[in-house]
């Protein structure tokens, strides 16, 4: 049973299409990440979904209800969603209590043991996140993290059959996201709502989504589960947008094996998975982890390299390898450390 569907749906702006012919479902109590650059259409349909845009075209379904078309629209406040935005968007006259408790007051379809006894719910919904005992605070005596916690259950208080989330984490600093990143998957666990998490931020998508949804120029480019978008994209695009990727230069010998050019002649990569998208481009992707580094050796018929650049990260290694006339990013682990331009083997692994 889906939880939010979009059906067909297009959404124009004067002469600019931001959506073209979307179709989009999301299972019940599933973690879809909606990711793409800036301007790809990631936030226009997520609007869409709440219920602050009409679409041009298609429909749009919440909990197997038709709340919008072309011809009309259901309210947000109907909808039974919840949203965490950017900004917090936290009322700075109210507290703690009073912020997270509004939508007990105003939101359509609450349970009425929710509405009857709104302290009690409010109170649940701040352990959850970690703020029991701040009912009485406002927005401006807490920290980043406190008001983005404060905008989370504020946005759940009410048991939403659908959470929508428009980069909630931006606007924090890397130690909070990490943390805050944390929290959203425990409440995704603790309560199953259906989460459409909007970001740009490849490492949130890969990270906490069941399944990702890579937009592009207000289409959707790939769908998959987070190892399928990242090992196995579809397209050029998705393959240089999410993570970073080497393309190898050669030729297509026939679907399952990749010619690559090394210097005079040819190595054949046999490749485990689908790369037909890549055929016609002549390229094979490959992730900087699927290569592998050893000390080269003559005649041993491999790939040879030249370390060009190597940065220690602790647990890795990052190096830039010369290969020809390109040069490849390889990440290793640390027990075999290699020195500037000191000739390597380079194994594909794909």
């Amino acid at each position: 049973m889906n939880s939010a569907m979009a059906i067909g749906v297009s959404k124009e702006f004067g002469n600019v299409t931001a959506l073209n012919h979307i179709d989009l479902s999301v299972g019940r109590g599933e973690f879809v990440a909606l990711l793409g650059p800036s301007g790809c259409g990631k936030t226009t349909l997520l609007r869409l979904l709440a219920g602050f845009e009409t679409p041009t075209d298609g429909e749009i379904w919440i909990n197997q209800e038709r709340v919008a078309d072309k011809t009309r629209m259901i309210p947000p406040e109907a909808r039974r969603i919840g949203m965490v935005f950017q900004s917090f968007a936290l009322w700075p006259h109210m507290t703690v209590y009073e912020n997270v408790a509004f939508p007990l007051q105003y939101q359509q379809h609450v349970p009425a043991d929710y509405r009857d006894n709104p302290r009690q719910r409010v109170a649940n919904m701040l352990e959850m996140v970690g703020l029991a005992g701040m009912e009485n605070r406002y927005p401006s005596q807490l920290s980043g993290g406190q008001k983005q916690r404060v905008a989370l259950a504020r946005a759940i208080v009410f048991n939403p059959n659908l959470l929508l989330m428009d980069e909630p984490l931006s606007s924090l600093d890397a130690e909070l996201r990490m943390q805050m990143r944390k929290e959203i998957q425990h409440i995704h666990r603790e309560l199953g709502t259906a989460i459409i998490y909007v970001t740009h931020d490849q490492s949130e998508a890969l990270g906490m989504a069941d399944r990702i949804v890579v937009m592009r120029g207000g289409q959707i480019e790939q769908a998959g589960t987070p190892h399928a978008i990242y090992y196995e994209p579809q397209s050029p695009f998705v393959a240089k947008f999410v993570g970073r990727s080497n393309f190898l230069q050669g030729n297509w010998a026939d679907a399952r094996t990749f010619m690559l050019a090394n210097g005079e002649g040819t190595i054949p990569i046999h490749v485990s998975r689908d790369c037909s998208a890549f055929h016609a481009h002549q390229v094979l992707p490959v992730r900087p982890d699927q290569l592998k580094l050893r000390p080269w050796e003559v005649g041993s018929g491999g790939v040879l390299g030249t370390v060009r650049h190597a940065q220690f990260q602790g647990r890795e290694w990052l190096y830039s390898i010369r290969v020809g006339e390109e040069e490849w990013e390889v990440v290793t682990d640390t027990r075999e450390p290699f020195g500037y331009d000191q000739q390597v083997e380079v194994e594909v692994c794909v």
